[in-house]
């Protein structure tokens, strides 16, 4: 896992698209900050990414709740379903957001599917991101996969980098 002070693009658009009526008026664009490699991890992937976030009506006005729809391309390559929990207060800038997304692709030769785990926060304006692989939730070819995710938005386009590694076979 990583500290980052700045990331805020994909959860202030996700919470200005659920919260409209109230807390967040307008997404903001906030830099991104790079992802510190973690000794551990021993391989970067990079790439863009599509995404439609679509509100669920049925959610509760304080905690709304919205689907997610990926599609990946770069060195993963795939699509990825989800669901996303957020909540903001009173104070312009301060939210909160949770996801958990099922990606099904092509990373580094194998195919298979795994879990990215999202926990956002902004603390008027300052954002906090971690993403993770979810432990042992990769399947087939990506089973023993983990690691972490950094979303970067500029100009409205959403790349990212996946910091992982594969578990020795046992």
């Amino acid at each position: 896992m990583y500290p980052c002070a700045r990331f805020a693009p994909i959860m202030a658009a996700s919470l200005s698209l659920l919260l409209s009526t109230g807390g967040i008026a307008q997404a903001q664009t906030v830099d991104t900050c790079p992802v510190a490699k973690d000794p551990a991890m021993t391989s970067r992937a990079l790439g863009s990414f599509d995404v439609k976030l679509t509100p669920q009506t049925d959610a509760d006005p304080a905690i709304g709740r919205l689907t997610i729809d990926k599609q990946f391309h770069g060195d993963l390559e795939g699509t990825s379903v989800g669901v996303m929990i957020a909540s903001s207060s009173s104070v312009p800038g301060s939210a909160g957001y949770v996801a958990l997304e099922r990606v099904t692709g092509t990373l580094a030769g194998r195919s298979g599917s795994f879990v990215l785990q999202h926990s956002g926060t902004m603390n008027r304006g300052a954002a906090h991101l971690v993403i993770t692989v979810v432990p042992d939730s990769g399947t087939d070819g990506l089973a023993g996969l983990s690691g972490t995710m950094n979303i970067i938005i500029t100009g409205g386009k959403h790349s990212y980098e996946f910091d992982y590694e594969f578990a020795p076979p046992s």
